[in-house]
C-alpha cells in the first residue's frame, strides 16, 4: 500500500531515513521514488559503508 506524502507517494518497498533527501517522505521513513540506484565506490565492497544511494537529491532548505 502506498501513502501520499508532500514529495509524492511513499513507496513502502523502499525504506529511507535520510531526511535531507528531496525524495524522502517527511515523517514517514520511506522514499517517494519508484526505484533507486545503489552504487559502490569500491572494487570489492565488503561492508555497508562501501555503498551509496545514487538517487539521493539534496532537498532545498525550507524557509
Amino acid at each position: 500500500m502506498q501513502d501520499k506524502c508532500k514529495c509524492g507517494t511513499a513507496n513502502r518497498n523502499i525504506e529511507c531515513t535520510v531526511v535531507q533527501c528531496a525524495n524522502h517522505c517527511g515523517g514517514q521513513d520511506y522514499c517517494s521514488l519508484d526505484r533507486i540506484k545503489v552504487v559502490t565506490h569500491e572494487q570489492n565492497p565488503t561492508v555497508i559503508q562501501c555503498t551509496d544511494c545514487s538517487s539521493f537529491v539534496l532537498a532545498k532548505p525550507q524557509n
